[in-house]
């Protein structure tokens, strides 16, 4: 005879039955045959149809209030809980909502960004520590100087917290309709220098009015003052601090050679632009030749004509 899949099997009946005692149980634990009790109590007596299980021997039965004549018997109340078979863990309860968590941080009000003053000059040069000191460096130089390799340098190894901001990363925000100056200078590339230039003008002044220290590098020729120091000095503020990077003009078209897309120039503009930084010799500025250093070294000497700045402010 056979029987449905998953269907339960039909009682054990006399003479049915293999020898061996075989139960159905023994094979569909989540199928109790018919007439037992739920997890292997004894079976209900002959005609009980519900209510109240007879109590064990030796034990006390409960209590029940009298039913009046034709009334219906009170329903059990349910338990507050549902029961868990013996020597089971009861089912723990998801938890409730977890009320949402503060914020680590709250509203921070920044300072307004305003004009950088310069410096206070240290009672004792000697003592000055310029990596200690909140500074807007301004690194000039020709193509190929070094001037970027130097300012990221120069602010990674600072002992408060610096900013480099480089004024070319600015200018190449501009995706479409970038003014590339090597095609040709003209009244688009100008105004994308001027808006970059102020850009890094505002960033910096942000970042001084909150503790942190900047360097911006802009290849600034001594003889446009107005478009170059006259504009970075309105940006910035009187506390910057210009220095110029000025190597040999072999060092410089050996660096640029290693350069790649639009910041590798010609020869002829390499050396066009490093006879027009000549000028700053005689201004005043403070000039340091790394033709001969590398860029750790060339840190190092920025922090000494730094400090020498500060003690003494140059005239620009």
């Amino acid at each position: 005879m056979q029987h449905a899949v998953g269907s339960p099997l039909p009682p054990h009946q006399p003479g049915h039955g293999p020898a061996t005692g075989w139960s159905p149980a023994a094979h569909h634990p989540s199928a109790p045959p018919q007439g037992a009790a739920p997890h292997g109590g004894p079976p209900p007596p002959p005609g009980f149809t519900g209510g109240h299980a007879p109590q064990p021997p030796g034990q006390a039965p409960h209590a029940q209030a009298p039913q009046a004549p034709g009334q219906a018997p009170h329903a059990p109340h349910a338990p507050s809980q549902a029961p868990h078979a013996p020597g089971r863990p009861p089912v723990p309860h998801p938890p409730g909502p977890v009320p949402p968590a503060p914020e680590a941080t709250g509203h921070v009000r920044l300072p307004p960004g305003g004009p950088v003053a310069m410096p206070s000059p240290p009672q004792d040069t000697a003592q000055a520590d310029p990596g200690a000191t909140t500074l807007a460096v301004l690194l000039i130089g020709p193509a190929g100087a070094g001037k970027t390799s130097v300012a990221k340098y120069w602010a990674e190894h600072r002992h408060v917290p610096t900013a480099h901001i480089s004024l070319d990363d600015v200018r190449e925000w501009v995706r479409s309709g970038f003014a590339d100056p090597q095609s040709g200078w003209n009244d688009h590339s100008e105004a994308q220098y001027r808006l970059a230039r102020r850009t890094c003008g505002f960033a910096a002044r942000n970042f001084l009015a909150n503790g942190i220290s900047c360097i911006l590098d802009d290849a600034v020729f001594p003889d446009r003052p107005v478009v170059g120091l006259g504009g970075w000095k309105r940006h910035v503020g009187p506390g910057l601090l210009p220095v110029v990077l000025l190597p040999g003009l072999e060092i410089v078209l050996e660096r640029n050679a290693r350069r790649s897309g639009n910041r590798r120039l010609t020869d002829e503009e390499v050396a066009r632009i490093h006879g027009r930084m000549a000028g700053w010799y005689g201004s005043g500025l403070p000039i340091i030749d790394n033709s001969q250093l590398d860029v750790p070294g060339t840190a190092r000497l920025l922090d000494d004509v730094l400090t020498r700045a500060i003690a003494s402010p140059p005239q620009w």
